[in-house]
């Protein structure tokens, strides 16, 4: 199963770029369900999202083609939790500032700093399923297909999956 780029990334709290990541000033509940081995091995991840303002800027070449985009804000308050055991793992809005650099037409380099909850899967590079919440900056590729390649992190990692295993 493929999930579009907004459950990818949890820009709230945590940097979502998912349910979340381009929550509007006015944003609604948003609640996203994963199956095991999506976001988390051996359990089905309910997202749950509120809130969060963001603003984009996107910047052009000569030719109006859009080269890069900035986007900065907080995300919502999200809470996931393991559908089977019903433990939960709450974030509550933080910042984070998101630059994205076009490659090719489908093809881009993402660079955020601040809180981002990334969530890779099988496809991904490295493979998931994985979902960890970063504290510092965040380096990754997307392609057409939108799969992910982490390029680098810095910063502090919390493993969402594991809290939620145990």
């Amino acid at each position: 199963m493929k999930v579009s780029l907004a459950p990818r990334l949890l820009s709230a709290t945590v940097g979502l770029a998912v349910i979340l990541s381009s929550a509007s000033p006015a944003a609604k509940a948003e609640t996203l369900i994963l199956p095991a081995g999506v976001a988390c091995n051996g359990f089905d991840l309910r997202i749950d999202s509120t809130g969060g303002h963001r603003v984009d800027r996107t910047f052009k070449d000569t030719n109006n083609k859009p080269v890069r985009t900035l986007s900065a804000g907080t995300g919502g308050q999200v809470t996931f939790t393991n559908v089977q055991t019903g433990a939960t793992f709450s974030l509550k809005s933080n910042g984070s500032v998101t630059q994205t650099t076009t490659q090719d037409v489908n093809d881009f380099i993402v660079v955020t700093t601040g809180h981002l909850v990334l969530i890779l899967f099988p496809t991904d590079v490295p493979a998931g399923p994985t979902t960890t919440l970063y504290v510092g900056r965040v380096v990754y590729r997307t392609d057409s297909a939108m799969n992910f390649t982490l390029l680098g992190t810095t910063g502090k990692a919390t493993d969402i999956c594991a809290l939620l295993a145990s």
